[in-house]
């Protein structure tokens, strides 16, 4: 027994070095021959076919492995539960995990697929403007309603399918619905901006909304402001002077206009208050963040512009449906490419970063120059391209600053 014993305390110390030593161990001490030199041979083959291949044991040495399991019967020694904890089937194959099958291998992401993306939406929302600038008869809001409501019936399958509910978080919900009642006013402007002055200039002034998210986040989420925020916030605004030409800077006769001057400010001041409810529109989803889904972001876009678009038109007395019919299926078509840009430009930024995507967006106003002379005949002034400049030279700034801020961080 004293000597059991002690060989018992030596597997306790050589099992945490070295698993195949135990196994020999454990094979010789079941012979029990009283012999350590007994067969050494042949109980290292019985340990790498009990525990390493899981082979039936041979005729020479069935009366070995009767022993053994006779005595495993009757007395377990300490030495024996130690092999069976230490020594699992799924770990027990020479101390080395085993290496993963090649076919589950992830699969490695296309470069630039995220990019390509970004260009798509950046697409699509040129194209939605450009089809808002051909539809006679029919005002924003109705657009507006038109499109919310077809989005309601693409989101409502989505939010069934991903057991997200129509509410979402209770304490995120008065967020939502600021999200919601903010961003579809922002649609309405744009929509209205672009009926009343040039494609081109609308989208510029539009796109200028990054510069003013980055000071709205610095007032309302305490995000820091630099004094370069400050000079593409400058920037700007200048760009959007140069497109606006106030007479009182460029005087009375001012050329390039497109229609009565009236209707080029009320479209200049409806863009630039839809560039700043965009602005707050991101403002409000980075403080709802992930704890909601984005389904439901856009559910609640949808919900509440089709609400506030149905009241509005019906007290405005705008409510009709276009008699051309070529004009329903521009309708039709402006609600599925809102949807389409809205989805590529979510998996462009789940997949990329957010600098190289804000950049990618600045195909919008290249896009709307062309789609304006192609489709409108309308060569865009110097004042244009000027205020064109600055905006997309500042929003490029603000990206190309938090793309290197971000890639210095990680």
């Amino acid at each position: 027994m004293g000597d059991r014993s002690n060989r018992t305390e030596d597997s306790a110390v050589t099992v945490e070095d070295d698993i195949t030593v135990v196994l020999h161990k454990v094979a010789r001490n079941g012979s029990d021959s009283g012999d350590d030199h007994d067969e050494p041979e042949q109980g290292e083959r019985s340990a790498e076919r009990i525990h390493l291949q899981r082979r039936e044991p041979r005729d020479h040495d069935a009366g070995d492995a009767g022993r053994t399991s006779g005595e495993a019967g009757g007395n377990h020694s300490p030495e024996d539960n130690r092999r069976k904890i230490l020594c699992p089937r799924a770990l027990c194959v020479r101390g080395e995990p085993a290496s993963p099958p090649e076919g589950a291998q992830k699969p490695k992401r296309c470069p630039g697929l995220g990019l390509f993306y970004a260009f798509l939406s950046s697409v699509f929302f040129t194209v939605i403007a450009l089809l808002v600038k051909t539809i006679q008869g029919v005002h924003a809001i109705e657009i507006s309603a038109i499109r919310c409501f077809f989005q309601m019936l693409f989101v409502v399958p989505l939010l069934i399918y991903k057991k997200t509910g129509f509410l979402g978080p209770r304490d995120k919900r008065k967020y939502l619905v600021l999200r919601g009642f903010i961003g579809s006013n922002a649609m309405i402007l744009l929509y209205y901006a672009v009926q009343q002055m040039p494609l081109a200039d609308a989208t510029v002034i539009m796109f200028s909304n990054p510069v003013f998210t980055s000071l709205l986040a610095w007032i309302f989420l305490k995000e820091r402001c630099t004094i370069l925020d400050c000079v593409f916030t400058v920037f700007t605004l200048t760009g959007v002077i140069l497109i606006a030409r106030p007479p009182f800077i460029f005087g009375e006769h001012l050329l390039g206009i497109e229609g009565n001057y009236s209707n080029h400010i009320k479209g200049t001041i409806a863009a630039f208050a839809g560039a700043i409810a965009a602005a707050f529109t991101l403002v409000v989803l980075r403080k709802i963040g992930k704890s909601a889904h984005y389904y439901l972001s856009v559910w609640y876009y949808a919900v509440i512009g089709f609400i506030e678009c149905i009241i509005t038109v019906s007290v405005l007395g705008e409510w009709k449906l276009p008699s051309c019919g070529r004009d329903r299926w521009i309708l039709v078509l402006i609600a599925v490419l809102g949807i389409a840009g809205q989805t590529f430009l979510t998996k462009a930024l789940q997949i990329e970063k957010a600098g190289p995507v804000a950049l990618m967006r600045t195909v919008d106003v290249v896009l709307a120059f062309i789609f304006q002379f192609i489709f409108f005949s309308r060569a865009p002034t110097w004042w244009s391209l000027g205020g064109a400049l600055c905006i997309v030279a500042s929003t490029s700034g603000i990206a190309l600053r938090k793309w290197y801020n971000h890639s210095h961080k990680t």
